[in-house]
């Protein structure tokens, strides 16, 4: 889906084959039950919504995703000082020692 704003137009057609700026990927039931501000026009494409091909872009991408997920964290440094392990932080979290 895209919009002509000059034209008040909604144009709902086929998901596209690459990504484009402005325009937006909809379910088929949602393509199907779009409506428009008051005084727009809808032009709807007319046939089946069938899903693009994949490309290669999309194979990379899983590709990367795939690679990215498989790699190790990275270790912090061993330290021989306790007190350095007192606390921790690992993301988000942080590891608080009981008290004494």
């Amino acid at each position: 889906m895209t919009y002509v704003y000059n034209e008040s137009t909604a144009v709902v057609g086929p998901l596209a084959a690459f990504a484009e700026p402005h325009t937006y990927d909809l379910c088929e039931p949602h393509a199907r039950t779009l409506t428009a501000p008051r005084g727009w026009d809808v032009v709807r494409h007319e046939g089946e919504f069938e899903p693009p091909p994949p490309t290669t872009d999309d194979l990379v991408a899983l590709a990367e995703a795939v690679r990215e997920a498989a790699r190790p964290a990275p270790r912090p440094p061993e330290d021989d000082d306790p007190q350095a392990h007192a606390t921790g932080r690992r993301g988000h979290l942080r590891v608080i020692p009981p008290n004494r």
